[in-house]
C-alpha cells in the first residue's frame, strides 16, 4: 500500500496515508521524511523558501513560516495564513450543468402545502427560553399517555427549544434571524403538525409564528401560552388534548412515490480531517451533482469555511446577481467578525489541527468539495426559505449545528454530514446520514457512522462509485430508513440558533 498520496500535480506538499517515524522512505519522494509525520499530515515535496505559497489541491492554502526542506512536516510551526490568492472566479473553466433524462422516485409525505417530507414528526415549537422547559414536560406526558401506540404513523414528538425570544430588540438582524428560522420550523413538511407554545409576555410572540397560517388552528396547527392557560398544570393538560386532535390527523398520512426533485438536501462536514478533502467531500459532491440532475435542491453552507476557496463557487455563479450576494455575504462576515474582535483563521479547531488540517483556506478547498460540480443557482440568508432547485448556499456560521438549523428553517429535508474525527449528532424533524472520510475512525465508531468513504484511499474505490452509494444511501433515508443518528434518538438539543446582535 501507498504510504503518501500526490493530489495535484501542482502541489509542493504530499499527504501521509499513515503515521511515518522519522526516516520512513516515501512512494512519492526521493528522499526520506525528516520528522515524525502524523497519518492525513502534510509533507513538504520540495523546498519552500520563507513567504513562498504552500500549495494543495493546485491551490494556495498559506504560506512557509521559513525556509521548509524537502521532506520536512508542514503543519502550524511553518505555515501561516496568507492573504487570499484565490480570487480568480475564471481560474478553471466552468462545465455547464448535465441532466439526467429518466427520472427517479422515493416514498414521501406529500403535504397539503405541496411541499414534501421525509418523517413525519409532530412539533412543540416555543417562542422563547422561558416555555422550553414546559414544551419538554408535554411531550414527556405524551410518552406517558401512549402517543406512540396510539398514533403508530407518527414518528414522534418533537420539543423545539432554545435559548432565546426575549431579552431583545423586536427589529432588526437579530429578532429578524429568529423570525426566519422558527418560521422555517413551523412551515416544515417534515412536521405532520404543529403546537405553537409561548410565555405569554416575550418579545417574540406566538402570534408572529403564526402568521397567515392562524386560520388552520382547526387542523395541524394551534398555539397557546403559558401565562393564557394560567400556568404550567393547565397547559400541560390543555397541550395533550391538542396534541391528540393535531395526531388524529397526522397520522393518517401515508408513504407515496414522488419525484427525487422533491428532495432538499442539506451539506455539512464537522470534525473534518485532512481526508475530507479527498474522500468524503468530494464523494459527496458526486453525490450532490447527481441530485440537482434530477431536478432537487442542494445546501451548501457555513460561510466562515468558504473563505479562502470562495473563487470555486464565484466562477460557477448563474446569473451576476447571485455572484453580488455570495461576495456580499463574504464583505458582511468581515466587518462581522472585525466588530467581534475574531478572525477568520481561529477556524480550524484543535481537532482539525490534529487530522492534519492547518489553515482555513486548507479546510476551505476541501469544503467546498461537497457541493460537486453544477451552477450556483441562489443564495439566501440563514433560515431563509429556498425557492429555487439545484445547487444553492445558504448564509451560516461554520459551528454545525446552527448551520444545520438554518438549512432545516430553510427547508432541508434530508442532511448529509461528513466527519473525519468522528462528529456525533443527530437533527430533528430531518434525518441526517454520518459519513466518515476514513476507515479507522469508521471501525471505531461504527454505531454513529452510516457510510464509509475511506476505501477510497485504501482500497481505491472510484469517487463516482462512493458518489453513486450515497445518492442510494439518501434516497432509502428519505423513504423512511433509519440513520445511526435516529436510532440512537440524536435530536433533542441540537435545535441551534443563530443569536445574532445584544442580549438586553
Amino acid at each position: 500500500m501507498n504510504n503518501s498520496l500526490r493530489l495535484h500535480s501542482g502541489d509542493n506538499i504530499v499527504l501521509a496515508l499513515r503515521d511515518l517515524p522519522s526516516g520512513s522512505d516515501l512512494n512519492t519522494l526521493s528522499v526520506p521524511v525528516v520528522d515524525d509525520i502524523p497519518r492525513g499530515h502534510k509533507i513538504a515535496s520540495a523546498h519552500i523558501a520563507k513567504g513562498a505559497p504552500v500549495l494543495r489541491f493546485g491551490q494556495v492554502i498559506g504560506q512557509a513560516l521559513r525556509d521548509i526542506a524537502v521532506g520536512e512536516h508542514v503543519h502550524s510551526h511553518n505555515l501561516g495564513m496568507s492573504s487570499r490568492g484565490n480570487t480568480d472566479p475564471v481560474a478553471v473553466e466552468f462545465v455547464p450543468d448535465r441532466h439526467i433524462p429518466a427520472p427517479l422516485e422515493f416514498l414521501g409525505y406529500r403535504r397539503s402545502t405541496g411541499r414534501v417530507g421525509t418523517r413525519n414528526y409532530i412539533g412543540i415549537i416555543t417562542t422563547v427560553n422561558c416555555s422550553g422547559s414546559v414544551a419538554r414536560f408535554i411531550a414527556e406526558e405524551a410518552a406517558k399517555s401512549g402517543f406512540a401506540d396510539d398514533f403508530a404513523n407518527i414518528d414522534g414528538i418533537v420539543p423545539i427549544v432554545h435559548s432565546s425570544g426575549c431579552g431583545m430588540s423586536d427589529q432588526g438582524e437579530g429578532f429578524d434571524t429568529l423570525l426566519r428560522t422558527l418560521m422555517g420550523y413551523t412551515q416544515h413538511p417534515n412536521f405532520g403538525g404543529i403546537l405553537l407554545l409561548g410565555l405569554g409576555c416575550e418579545v417574540m410572540q406566538v402570534a408572529q409564528l403564526a402568521g397567515e397560517r392562524s386560520a388552520d388552528l382547526g387542523e395541524t396547527l394551534r398555539f397557546m401560552t403559558i401565562q393564557g392557560e394560567h400556568g404550567t398544570k393547565a397547559t400541560i393538560e390543555r397541550a395533550i388534548a391538542e396534541l391528540r386532535e393535531i395526531a388524529a390527523i397526522a397520522d393518517q398520512a401515508r408513504r407515496s412515490p414522488v419525484p427525487v426533485s422533491e428532495i432538499t438536501l442539506g451539506l455539512q462536514c464537522g470534525g473534518s480531517d485532512s481526508y475530507s478533502g479527498i474522500s468524503a467531500n468530494p464523494a459527496l459532491g458526486h453525490a450532490a451533482d447527481l441530485l440537482v440532475h434530477q431536478g432537487a435542491t442542494v445546501v451548501l453552507s457555513e460561510t466562515p469555511e468558504i473563505f479562502g476557496a470562495e473563487h470555486l463557487l464565484l466562477r460557477r455563479a448563474a446569473a451576476g446577481n447571485i455572484r453580488d450576494d455570495l461576495v456580499e455575504r463574504l464583505e458582511w462576515w468581515e466587518e462581522y467578525l472585525k466588530r467581534n474582535g475574531a478572525e477568520m483563521n481561529n477556524n480550524p479547531s484543535p481537532g482539525n489541527k490534529k487530522g492534519g488540517l492547518t489553515t482555513i483556506l486548507e479546510k476551505s478547498l476541501g469544503a467546498v468539495a461537497k457541493a460537486g460540480s453544477t451552477s450556483l443557482n441562489g443564495v439566501f440568508k440563514f433560515g431563509e426559505k429556498i425557492d429555487c432547485a439545484g445547487l444553492v448556499f445558504m448564509d451560516s456560521p461554520g459551528y454545525d449545528p446552527c448551520s444545520v438549523t438554518g438549512q432545516i428553517a430553510s427547508g432541508a429535508n434530508l442532511i448529509a454530514f461528513t466527519t473525519g474525527r468522528g462528529s456525533v449528532s443527530g437533527y430533528q424533524p430531518t434525518p441526517c446520514l454520518k459519513i466518515a472520510s476514513n476507515t479507522e475512525m469508521y471501525a471505531r465508531m461504527v454505531d454513529d457512522m452510516d457510510v464509509n468513504c475511506g476505501d477510497v484511499i485504501s482500497d481505491g474505490v472510484s469517487l463516482e462509485q462512493k458518489g453513486q452509494e450515497l445518492f442510494a444511501a439518501l434516497l432509502q433515508i428519505a423513504s423512511g430508513q433509519r440513520t445511526k443518528s435516529e436510532l440512537q434518538g440524536f435530536g433533542g438539543v441540537e435545535f441551534v440558533p443563530w443569536q445574532i446582535g445584544a442580549t438586553l
